[in-house]
């Protein structure tokens, strides 16, 4: 004997959903990111960078901001972060504010 479980067991629908022609349909889209890039300048010290990047971007390591200032300083900037728009215009004010050389957030 077999036992025939009904669709309602499962919460499946017993019949096709239908889109009505000439209704569109809705793309979600993600929003974009952004980076937040600090530049090489002649007047910020290693340590002011560094110090900046632990005190602003969430989460930053001393290891990790170190790495970043010396990318700043090697290949004349790095980016410290991408996320949001919203942070990003946090974080880039706060180190511009904090004496960082900023370029223009860019959309990732």
């Amino acid at each position: 004997m077999t036992t025939r479980l009904s669709a309602a067991v499962y919460g499946m629908a017993t019949a096709p959903t239908v889109t009505p022609e000439g209704k569109s349909q809705v793309t979600r889209k993600l929003y974009p990111n952004y980076k937040v890039i600090v530049l090489n300048d002649d007047f910020n010290t290693f340590q002011h960078v560094a110090q900046c990047l632990m005190k602003y971007i969430p989460g930053m390591s001393s290891d990790r901001a170190w790495e970043l200032t010396n990318q700043v300083h090697d290949e004349g900037q790095a980016i410290v972060w991408t996320g949001p728009q919203e942070p990003a215009e946090l974080y880039h004010q706060q180190l511009r504010r904090a004496g960082l050389t900023m370029a223009p957030l860019e959309a990732a």
